[in-house]
């Protein structure tokens, strides 16, 4: 029976009001929940106070993320909510496979389990349920409008089961409860493309609405500006596999130190990337010490990795350091625009980068990068640079 109406009417008056109230709470209060976890804990302990003897639950749920396929939400009564992210690759999908999850999915249909009339052969999790003194076990697919396919189980340990009650009460509130995991997993979907593919800050700043052709922000930071050197010629006996590998190898050199010290990577330029680390406040000092922290942490996992084989050829790279304005800039036509980072010091930054191969030194700082820290470094003496009619002075550390 899995007409609403006939659903509705099969219940005493006393449990479809409080059937109701919960299906009211879940597209008002828990639609406007920012953590999925406790919209799940919340959501059970609220069907608990109805009556319903779940002792476990766990949801999968799909995401678009770079470093993880979905994030799997496990809560027991004891415990609470444990979150586990779930590998991209081949295991989790032949793990997948043949779970109750991937059944459902296929079928569109639910899945209730009377454990103690199941093999355990029919799928792998069920032996661990039966140890676990689990009665009934309960898998319901999670259809979002996108074509995702997630799902949602529910295991009790009650001598009596997911009796007719239970099974009414769950077919009336699932509908809602999918409507609102699937908008915040929308929300957060969208949140994390966003931060992936332009950053921390630009993401929010998006978000808000600064989407607006013409519209700049301005960031007192230090700025660190890298780039490998050869990489055409280098790249150039590679396939496009194996030059995205190198990439992807040597940025891994570089941005965890840059992240560790409190930085944000803005953009990724072909080789190279533009990072900064924000000034706080009147602490002009701390942000470029963390800069150079950064970037001899780089050069030194560079090294490293020349000298482990992790690059087809040994590979140099350059930093330079500046501080100065880092300008956020919307830029385009029409419906296509791009959240770049533009202006002098960017510019200067980029320039002074080009130096490093021309006097042979890994790493270069600007002067006024240098007049924020706390140490003596060496000049380089003066030097034009394309675009800047004035020379300008660099140091190393």
């Amino acid at each position: 029976m899995d007409d609403p109406l006939l659903l509705a009417r099969s219940l005493d008056s006393e449990t479809l009001s409080r059937v109701i109230a919960l299906r009211d709470w879940l597209v008002t209060g828990a639609a406007k929940m920012d953590d999925p976890s406790d919209i799940l804990s919340d959501f059970i302990e609220r069907l608990r106070e109805l009556g319903l003897p779940i002792d476990r639950a766990a949801s999968a749920i799909e995401a678009l993320h770079s470093e993880y396929a979905g994030i799997g939400r496990f809560w027991t009564k004891d415990e609470g909510t444990v979150v586990r992210y779930l590998p991209h690759g081949e295991r989790r999908e032949t793990v997948y496979s043949s779970s109750p999850f991937a059944y459902v999915n296929r079928t569109n249909e639910w899945l209730l389990l009377d454990l103690s009339d199941t093999p355990d052969d029919r799928f792998p999790i069920l032996a661990e349920l039966k140890e676990e003194g689990y009665r009934h076990y309960l898998t319901i697919p999670l259809r979002f409008s996108s074509g995702a396919e997630n799902a949602i189980s529910f295991a009790t340990r009650s001598p009596g089961g997911f009796d007719e009650k239970t099974l009414k009460i769950l077919r009336l509130v699932m509908p809602s409860f999918a409507l609102v995991i699937e908008l915040r997993a929308t929300s957060n979907r969208l949140d994390e493309v966003l931060r992936i593919y332009v950053g921390d800050d630009p993401h929010r700043a998006i978000l808000s609405g600064a989407i607006l052709r013409g519209q700049v922000t301005r960031i007192r930071s230090a700025i660190l500006f890298a780039d490998m050197r050869d990489y055409t010629q280098i790249s150039s006996t590679l396939s496009p596999e194996h030059a995205v590998e190198l990439l992807n190898n040597y940025f891994d050199c570089l941005v965890p130190p840059i992240e560790d010290e409190g930085g944000e990577v803005l953009k990724y330029l072909g080789d190279g990337l533009l990072a900064i680390v924000r000034d706080k406040g009147d602490d002009t000092g701390g942000a470029p010490q963390a800069a150079l922290s950064a970037a001899t942490k780089a050069l030194r996992r560079v090294q490293a990795a020349n000298s482990e084989g992790r690059f087809p050829v040994p590979i140099n790279i350059g930093i330079a350091l500046h501080h100065g304005d880092a300008a956020y800039g919307n830029v385009g036509s029409g419906r296509r625009l791009d959240f770049t980072v533009i202006g002098r010091d960017v510019n200067l930054a980029s320039r002074i980068a080009e130096l490093n191969k021309e006097l042979g030194e890994p790493l270069l700082m600007s002067k006024p990068f240098v007049e924020h820290l706390w140490g003596d470094p060496t000049p380089l003496g003066a030097h034009f640079v394309e675009g800047f009619e004035e020379k300008v002075e660099v140091f190393r550390p």
